[in-house]
């Protein structure tokens, strides 16, 4: 999950390599619907003069991977480089 689709792109492309370069099933990335967080405030501070309005939108971008991971490939994507903007959640199934 992360707000810059370009960096969320480079950390799915390295899992992916991970996966298919250990072997292990993969499928995926799966786009998941994007979520827009939207903001409309007031352009006048003082609330004077013709109404105007300004809205900012947030969107966060979800991408999901399942992969059939054993032990050195979950060590592999665990060691990974996140950056600050993507958060990554790591669910084990059995």
């Amino acid at each position: 999950m992360s707000t810059d689709v370009e960096e969320l792109r480079r950390m799915t492309e390295e899992m992916k390599r991970i996966a298919q370069r250990t072997g292990v099933r993969l499928r995926g990335p799966i786009y998941l619907p994007t979520k827009r967080l939207k903001i409309t405030t007031r352009k006048s501070p003082c609330g004077e003069g013709s109404p105007t309005w300004e809205t900012y939108q947030l969107r966060i971008h979800k991408r999901l991977l399942d992969i059939g991971a054993d032990e050195k490939t979950m060590r592999q994507i665990m060691r990974l480089n996140v950056p600050r903007s993507i958060f990554v959640e790591i669910e084990l199934g059995s």
